[in-house]
């Protein structure tokens, strides 16, 4: 993708990179907002390299398949194309392809998560209000 000037698009694949450090990758792929949390998050084991944990440092090429962990939600990807720098939201999706299993597994999660009753009264924020403090279960009952 080009701007028509001959210079390549922001963000856009790059054809004569062959491998990219698998950080830069997950946030260039829009997983991460910045470039230290999707550190952090390989360091931690939540950003995978076929299966196996692997430094931030890690070079990625197309082909791979990565397992990327965020809160409940898994994502089971191949790499399409590599890109050092972020881009739109539009180009970011084609970097990679999930697989039809994460799909479906993510899809049944969101579904179940939409279903799911809302909690009344109290959510946990910040300190509760003495109607809240009414509202809530007696613990002692049980």
């Amino acid at each position: 993708m080009s701007r028509g000037d001959g210079r390549p698009s922001e963000g856009a694949p790059e054809a004569g990179v062959e491998r990219v450090r698998i950080d830069k990758w997950l946030w260039a792929a829009r997983f991460f907002k910045t470039r230290s949390l999707a550190a952090d998050a390989v360091e931690g084991g939540k950003a995978q390299w076929q299966g196996n944990r692997v430094k931030p440092a890690h070079a990625v090429k197309v082909g791979d398949r990565l397992q990327v962990r965020i809160g409940a939600m898994h994502w089971e990807i191949d790499v399409l194309a590599l890109s050092e720098r972020r881009g739109s939201a539009s180009i970011a999706q084609t970097l990679y392809r999930e697989t039809p299993e994460s799909l479906a597994e993510r899809q049944r999660l969101m579904a179940e998560r939409a279903a799911a009753p809302v909690l009344q009264g109290f959510l946990g924020k910040g300190r509760p209000t003495k109607r809240d403090r009414r509202r809530m279960p007696r613990f002692e009952s049980e």
